[in-house]
């Protein structure tokens, strides 16, 4: 267990900003939902197949820049990556869903900070808007189009947040490995982000009695 934390602790941390950010820098045009029929529809908000597969792809292909000739067919079966990104795919819509309904917003500030923020959006360490507006026509994007996917995203991230600072947990020194204090840290932190991560989870399925789930997983297999 100890070996398995250590070799893909920063998996707990990178793997639902991995998701969002699949949609922001990774994207490859609009997808036209109108005419096809979704993978999973929540509330009247809809997830498609091109969405699923381009998450899964950028998501594949993290593992292996990050695993390289380690990572093949077996890790792939064996790490569910289908199941995996679906899920953190119809957990991050029901999130939406909520936030938007409990009335939560993200301010033109906020959203002007997020997106001036992004390297991939600065020359020199500072925002570019010839930079912003060239990387969206790149990408086939309108401004319009990528900042309301973003404020959406930050709204996401803004109710996991709160949900996550409501758990009080501190492991203190209870965890001490002889000889690798930086190894004890490194599990400590993993150890806080998986108890904070079953209460995202224990109220995304809250989520799902509560919202109906239309999901067609046959559309992927």
């Amino acid at each position: 267990m100890l070996h398995f934390m250590r070799k893909h602790a920063k998996f707990f941390y990178i793997f639902f900003f991995l998701i969002i950010i699949s949609f922001i820098f990774f994207y490859v045009g609009p997808v036209d939902n109108n005419g096809a029929q979704p993978l999973a529809e929540i509330e009247g908000e809809r997830i498609s197949v091109e969405e699923f597969w381009r998450a899964y792809d950028n998501t594949v292909q993290a593992y292996r820049e990050t695993y390289k000739e380690k990572f093949d067919a077996a890790m792939e079966k064996k790490l569910n990556l289908k199941q995996t990104v679906l899920y953190e795919l119809v957990q991050a819509k029901l999130l939406y869903v909520a936030a938007r309904d409990m009335g939560l917003e993200v301010t033109d500030a906020e959203l002007r900070d997020a997106i001036m923020s992004q390297p991939v959006f600065q020359r020199d360490g500072k925002f570019s808007r010839d930079l912003y507006l060239r990387t969206l026509q790149r990408n086939r994007m309108t401004p319009r189009y990528f900042e309301q996917k973003m404020r959406e995203d930050l709204l996401v991230s803004k109710l996991r947040n709160m949900i996550e600072s409501s758990i009080e947990t501190d492991y203190g020194d209870s965890i001490k490995i002889e000889g690798n204090q930086q190894f004890a840290d490194q599990l400590r932190k993993v150890l806080v982000r998986q108890e904070r991560q079953k209460a995202v989870d224990a109220f995304v399925e809250a989520l799902k009695k509560r919202y109906r789930v239309i999901m067609r997983a046959q559309l992927i297999a």
